[in-house]
């Protein structure tokens, strides 16, 4: 998992949003987040500054974050999720799978660690 830049954060690669508006969860955020298939996951609002959105299983999720769950979904057996229309993302989006807070994937649309992971064609797409 790369480090884009010193001292910033960690990212697991690109996930591109499929036609049936289905993403595939990285492996490596699949087994740091603790995911398995059939999990309840909760979708939350992303940052002004990253856009985007997190995903995070129910239990690790604490009810202060109640404001900011935009909807939830599940885990299939191939390690995909289908995505809410409340998060806003389209088919063919490309979203940077970021290492967030250890309670919730981070998958920034925009912003300043989006716009340095263009610049770096080695991160792997799912």
């Amino acid at each position: 998992m790369p480090q884009l830049a010193k001292r910033g954060k960690w990212v697991f690669g690109w996930v591109v949003v499929g036609r049936q508006r289905t993403i595939t969860i990285p492996p490596d955020a699949y087994r740091e987040y603790g995911f398995q298939a059939g999990d309840e996951v909760i979708f939350l609002r992303g940052s002004k500054r990253s856009g985007g959105f997190s995903m995070g299983r129910v239990e690790k999720i604490p009810p202060l974050f109640e404001k900011r769950i935009l909807a939830r979904g599940r885990v299939t057996r191939q390690g995909r999720v289908n995505l809410p229309l409340e998060t806003g993302a389209q088919p063919g989006d490309e979203l940077l799978a970021v290492r967030g807070s250890g309670l919730a994937l981070g998958l920034s649309a925009q912003g300043p660690i989006y716009e340095l992971a263009l610049n770096h064609p080695e991160l792997e797409v799912f």
